[in-house]
Formats: C-alpha cells, sequence, structure tokens
C-alpha cells in the first residue's frame, strides 16, 4: 500500500501465465556476494578443505565458509593441513597461528548415487573434540547439507542459532513479467515459484515454512492466495470485494492478518487460513491502515496508519482498545517487522530531503538508529535468529538485497545481475 515502487498498479495487461500450481522450478543463480564490516568479536577459525570434494557437484568447504564469512565472527586461519575428520590435527602448527577451533571434513559417493558428507569440529586451544556429523543427501541437497553443518559449526561455537539454512522469498521484475523466487538464505539455489505479467507483492511465509501467502494482481485486481512450497497447489484466501492486500501469519499458522477495502476504506481484517468464515474487522478508523504485523505472542498487530496524517506505525490489541502509535520521529515510518523475541522493531524511515533508510527501535526504550548505508530502502525482515535485517534497497545503480546486523556493523549486498528485485522476507527455522 505503501511500498514507494508499487503502491497499487494499474490493472489492465493480459492474464497470467504458468507456473501456477506447479512444484518450484529451479533458476539460474541471480546474486553475487560483497561483505562489509566486521563483527566486534571474530572467532578465529581453521576450516580445510573437505577430502575429495573436487570431485563432487558442489564443494562443501566453499559454502561453509562463506556463510561463516557473512555472519562477520569469524576470522579464518589458513592452514597446510590436510587430515579429514577421523584424522589428527596438529594442534600446535594451529595454536601457533592462533586457530581457536578447527573443522574437517570429507564426501564420498555412496553406492545408491547419494553423498556422505561429514564432518568434525575441534576445539584447538584445549585439543579436544567437539563433535561431528554425517550427512547422506543426494546431489541436489551438498548446498543445503554444507549449510546446515555451517549452521552447526556457527551454534557450537556462539551459543545461538544459525540462519544459513533457511529460505528467503523475494519478488523480481523484468522483461515484462514478475516473478516470485525461493532461494537459500545467501542468495543461492534460486527457484522460481509463480510467474505472472502481472504484479505479484508482499510475500509473506508461514511459520512452519510450508507455504507463502501472496498477493495477485493476475484476476486484474489485487486477490490473497496462499501456495503450498514442496507442491505447488495453491488457493485463494481473500477475494473480496475492492482490494485484498498485506497478508500476515499469525504465530500459529491458521490466521491471516490482511488489509481490505471491502466497505470502502482499506483497514485490516482477520480471516481464516483457508480464506472460510466472515472476516474479522480490527481497525475502526477513517484512514489507510495496512501492513499488519503479529506480534509473537499474537495477541497485538502493528501496522501502518495515516490517521494522524502522515504514514506512522500503530500497534493495537487483538482483544480490543484504541490504537497506540509507536513511531514518533520523522513525518514517513513504514514497513514494521519485529524481531523474534519482540525486543525489536525493523522499518523504513524518510529522512532529510528524501532518503529511505531501514531503521531499528528498542520498543522498550524507543531508541532508534538507522543500519543502511543506501537511500531507497524498502521491505525489511528479519532473520529467525533476530541477528539479520534483510530489506531491498539500490546501490551503485543496481537493485540489490541487502543483510545487515541489528547495529549496522556488518553488511552484505547480494548484487543481482540487472533485475529490479523488491520485497524480500526471510523465512523461519525447520527447513
Amino acid at each position: 500500500m505503501w511500498n514507494r515502487r508499487h503502491a497499487i498498479q494499474a490493472l489492465g495487461a493480459s492474464a497470467a501465465f504458468g507456473p501456477f500450481g506447479a512444484a518450484l522450478q529451479p533458476a539460474q543463480a541471480q546474486f553475487r556476494v560483497e561483505i562489509s564490516g566486521i563483527g566486534a568479536t571474530q572467532l578465529p577459525i581453521t576450516l580445510l578443505r573437505f577430502r575429495d570434494e573436487a570431485n563432487i557437484p558442489q564443494p562443501i568447504s566453499p559454502i561453509i565458509r562463506a556463510d561463516l564469512e557473512r555472519s562477520g565472527l569469524f576470522k579464518f586461519v589458513d592452514s597446510a593441513q590436510t587430515i579429514d575428520e577421523a584424522g589428527s590435527p596438529a594442534f600446535e602448527e594451529l595454536r601457533g597461528k592462533g586457530a581457536d577451533s578447527l573443522v574437517a571434513g570429507s564426501v564420498t559417493r555412496l553406492v545408491d548415487g547419494r553423498f556422505d558428507v561429514r564432518y568434525k569440529l575441534w576445539d584447538v586451544v584445549k585439543g579436544a573434540d567437539l563433535g561431528g556429523q554425517s550427512l547422506a543427501v543426494p546431489a541436489v541437497d551438498l548446498r543445503l547439507a554444507a549449510h546446515r553443518i555451517a549452521d552447526a559449526i556457527y551454534e557450537r561455537l556462539t551459543g545461538e542459532k544459525g540462519v544459513f539454512a533457511t529460505r528467503i522469498a523475494y519478488v523480481t521484475k523484468g522483461a515484462g513479467r514478475y516473478t516470485l523466487r525461493i532461494a537459500d538464505a545467501d542468495g543461492e539455489g534460486g527457484q522460481v515459484a509463480l510467474v505472472s505479467p502481472e504484479p505479484i507483492i508482499s510475500p509473506a511465509w508461514s511459520p512452519n515454512g510450508r507455504e507463502l501467502a501472496y498477493v495477485s494482481f493476475e484476476t486484474r485486481k489485487p486477490v490473497v492466495w496462499v501456495q503450498d512450497m514442496s507442491s505447488g497447489t495453491r488457493r485463494q484466501v481473500a477475494n473480496f470485494k475492492g482490494s485484498n492486500s498485506a497478508p500476515a501469519w499469525s504465530p500459529d499458522g491458521q490466521t491471516l492478518a490482511v488489509t481490505l477495502s471491502r466497505e470502502g476504506g482499506s483497514q485490516i481484517y482477520l480471516i481464516a487460513r483457508d480464506g472460510g468464515g466472515n472476516p474479522r474487522r480490527v481497525t475502526q478508523s477513517q484512514a489507510i491502515d495496512t501492513e499488519p504485523v503479529f506480534t509473537a505472542d499474537g495477541r497485538t498487530l502493528y501496522f501502518v496508519s495515516d490517521r494522524g496524517g502522515s504514514p506512522q506505525v500503530y500497534r493495537q490489541s487483538l482483544a480490543g482498545g484504541s490504537a497506540e502509535r509507536v513511531t514518533f520521529s520523522g513525518s514517513y515510518n513504514i514497513s514494521p517487522a519485529l524481531s523474534p523475541d519482540g525486543k525489536t522493531m525493523a522499518f523504513v524511515q524518510r529522512v532529510g530531503g528524501g532518503a529511505f533508510k531501514v531503521m531499528t527501535m528498542d520498543l522498550a526504550s524507543g531508541a532508534q538508529q538507522s543500519i543502511s548505508d543506501t537511500e531507497d530502502d524498502e521491505s525489511p525482515s528479519f532473520s529467525p535468529n533476530g541477528r539479520f535485517v534483510i530489506y531491498a534497497s539500490r546501490s551503485r545503480g543496481q537493485e540489490v538485497l541487502m543483510t545487515s546486523t541489528l547495529d549496522g556493523k556488518i553488511k552484505t549486498r547480494l548484487l543481482t545481475s540487472g533485475l529490479d528485485i523488491r520485497e524480500p522476507v526471510w523465512g523461519p527455522f525447520g527447513r
């Protein structure tokens, strides 16, 4: 609704075309990655090349290294050692180079065509075995196996869950078509979920990661759909008179908050995940209320409204009562996203003469800061561990996806191949 690049687009182009109802289709790689900034503390780690990974379709260790580098929390220490997970590390050499931990592994092709991917992690300082894992995967899942190993290493050494094996969804526009894409958190392993000559906007992951809600204009009006990510089966859940937009899932996955104009103005309603029953109206104003997002307990909605004369973020209990204004700095604040722990809100603020920047706000104190070094930002979304925010922007004349830590110190720029890119949303754990 307030998305600056495609607020609500004029209808009238041709009907939508496939792959409606189809399972995810492979897509060519769309990104290369640039990382800027480092963490205040970096863990020195040695990652050896996995034995025999040069003979498989997808080498493992480069993906693990890239994942850990993007977190900004690791510093890599090179070594000439060539052991695998069953070997005996030369700890003294590693200690002399300043390494605190070591990862080594191997990849073996099994008789059924799958690959056995193994790794082990050691504490170099103590000379201790920290454990490992064996993953038997088909060739198509070698990249996922590498992400899962990176997650396990990250969690063992930092104490928090990694997000490298999670997925993102986003929309691209190019060659007269809109494409809803699914990719690994690093932007690789891309798949196409939907293609249309009409706009696709507002993708939203279900809490279990099995479905995506989104808005499609394929019937010449905005309609909310939900699509199963494994089968491609999809269903209309909001196709009322007027506009149907801005879907957001409740934490239990049974309800969607949507913006409907069925009674004249754009207001927020709750509907069942299957679209059945009568919508329940939540907001009661003469203004435009949109972009809802649930709190983690499912009891409150944050949303955007211009009821005060300009777009600002508000919150309202689903039990009733009046809406409470949340943002007060600046005359234009939109696109709220809440961290998984409910302590931080990310949003887009118009700054100065027209720059649009992703901000974060501590909801307890109201303190806010910019985490962006770009000026055309939109659609922030939190990683499921709450450490990173992904958003769309423009940088060096290109459409890009960016990730940033909550303090803005570590940024990753996913550079695209010339497509107009928008509305990223980070999927949940549990893939």
